[in-house]
């Protein structure tokens, strides 16, 4: 009898960790935007991003294009649309002629493995956000 309560107890508890740590997420874009934003000031729009000594992790909210290069530098270049496709995985491949990422610039998404181009996006002006 005290096993099977042992054991009862220990499914109990098990199910509730379970339940908190399923607890769901808020995963939209826009909240992952405002997350990697919060607590740094938007600085003044640039024209053109160095890509020279980056290594930037890329995300995609809406049509926001979201270039992390640390945790005290984003950059957030708004797009026309069409490259929305980055958040589910594709590739963003552009076109550079020099070390610099540029507004106007023609960006497209592929899809890697089954080699199929997803999508494509004019890049719009990069406004830094810098933690303080």
């Amino acid at each position: 009898m005290a096993m099977r309560f042992l054991s009862t107890f220990a499914a109990a508890a098990a199910l509730s960790a379970g339940a908190i740590a399923a607890a769901p997420r808020d995963r939209s874009p826009e909240a992952e935007y405002q997350r990697l934003i919060a607590g740094k000031t938007a600085g003044k729009p640039q024209d053109c991003i160095d890509t020279r000594f980056t290594n930037p992790q890329l995300s995609a909210a809406g049509t926001k294009l979201i270039y992390r290069v640390s945790n005290k530098l984003v950059y957030v270049s708004e797009t026309g649309g069409g490259c929305e496709n980055v958040r589910r995985g594709d590739t963003l491949v552009t076109r550079q002629f020099q070390t610099r990422l540029c507004r106007g610039d023609i960006a497209q998404t592929i899809d890697l493995p089954a080699r199929i181009p997803s999508g494509s996006c004019a890049l719009g002006a990069f406004v830094p956000y810098r933690a303080q």
